[in-house]
């Protein structure tokens, strides 16, 4: 029988192999996925404390159509100098910076504004804020400011005395509107109101969209007041005007209308 081969020696080069280490206790912490950084506060955010406005961070909306954004709060209420809040009604959402540009526009302008009226200031009628649409509800058209949570349309100043201010109404009077139409003119980049398109008959759309060489859009005619009474009749004659003058008619005319009675 022949022999049985045996292996050959092992080369002296080879390195031996290490026996596999046992696992270790805390290496699994070491492999897990890193905790996500908490996102860094704004600048605005910051300055945007208790005691400007109730107005607590929301989570960032993402939406597929390009709808919504981040650094976003729900302003509920401007807090004023003496400690007084002035309610949005409903609470708006809106980006840190609008909500900012609203709260400085209400304490530092529309307040003053009700107390020359001698009144105070008590609530402001939000008649939109965020909302994810085209501009003026249109199917297809741009992006609205709305959509961007960067706009808030206003309906009326409301005071504490129960009058109501409505921006739009004639019945306003024009230099308490002009009044409001110049504050927003200079703290928004865009205002639309009556006179600007029918959309806005009703509402002073504000927001602050940043344009080429900051350009700003103010567009709100001030009517004046309607007539009491509108003039659809003459004025009755006064009874002690003299008789309208007539002339003597021509003999053919004369003739004719003899005719005629005949």
């Amino acid at each position: 029988m022949a022999s049985v081969p045996l292996p050959r020696p092992r080369p002296a080069e080879v390195p031996a192999v290490a026996p596999e280490a046992a696992p270790q206790v805390g290496d699994e912490k070491k492999s897990a996925p890193a905790e996500p950084a908490t996102p860094e506060v704004s600048v605005c955010r910051k300055a945007l404390t208790d005691d400007i406005a109730i107005a607590p961070s929301i989570a960032p909306i993402r939406d597929a159509s390009g709808c919504g954004g981040g650094d976003l709060v729900r302003l509920e209420a401007v807090v004023l100098r003496d400690g007084r809040r002035v309610g949005l009604k409903p609470a708006a959402t809106l980006r840190c910076e609008m909500a900012r540009a609203v709260a400085d526009w209400i304490r530092e302008d529309a307040s003053p504004l009700a107390q020359s009226l001698g009144s105070e200031l008590d609530a402001l009628d939000n008649f939109d804020s965020y909302s994810c649409r085209g501009r003026n509800r249109v199917k297809g058209a741009k992006l609205s400011e709305h959509g961007k949570a960067n706009a808030l349309d206003v309906r009326s100043l409301d005071l504490a005395d129960g009058r109501k201010l409505s921006l739009t109404d004639r019945a306003l009077a024009p230099e308490v509107r002009e009044k409001v139409l110049w504050s927003v003119c200079t703290r928004f980049t865009t205002v639309l109101g009556p006179g600007s398109d029918w959309y806005h008959e009703d509402h002073i759309h504000l927001d602050i969209a940043q344009r080429r060489n900051n350009y700003k859009l103010c567009q709100w005619n001030i009517y004046e007041p309607l007539p009491a009474s509108p003039p659809f009749l003459p004025a009755e004659r006064p009874s002690d005007a003299p008789a309208p003058a007539t002339s003597e008619p021509s003999k053919g005319e004369a003739g004719a209308a003899a005719g005629s009675a005949q």
